[in-house]
């Protein structure tokens, strides 16, 4: 693996002409604790990654590498993370500064990281086009 690269272990579930379907166990810090059988915080979600079917001797169940850029992965922070919390607080200050009351000015700030969330969603295709993952042996 380089370190250019987010690689996660998981299991081939089902091959489609086109796509190849991935399980990954998506881990807390608290699941690979010794103790997590006792503190009962520990968690783990199973995740579904479509993955363009490539060239290789793929069978269900096999255990393979998913990998993506990390560029991808920091883009991903960027859309879901960072660039929401700056329309929050542009809008939030903004309003408040205009001379608008909080509550206005928190709903009006809340309801634009809606608006924004929205136009992700319509987006999807064009997003998912640029996060392509890819498997190879374990």
């Amino acid at each position: 693996m380089a370190a250019a690269e987010i690689s996660h272990i998981g299991k081939i579930v089902d091959i489609a002409p086109d796509f190849i379907t991935v399980e990954i166990v998506a881990e807390s810090a608290c699941a690979t604790c010794h103790a997590a059988g006792l503190c009962g915080t520990a968690d783990a979600t199973h995740k579904a990654v479509s993955v363009p079917a490539t060239m290789g001797d793929w069978h269900v169940g096999q255990e393979v590498q998913v990998l993506l850029r990390r560029s991808m992965g920091f883009k991903a922070v960027w859309l879901a993370y960072a660039i929401p919390l700056v329309v929050l607080m542009a809008v939030l200050l903004g309003l408040n500064a205009a001379g608008f009351g909080e509550l206005a000015s928190g709903l009006a700030a809340i309801a634009a990281v809606g608006v924004y969330y929205v136009f992700l969603w319509l987006f999807r295709d064009r997003l998912k086009n640029e996060y392509s993952f890819y498997i190879k042996e374990k």
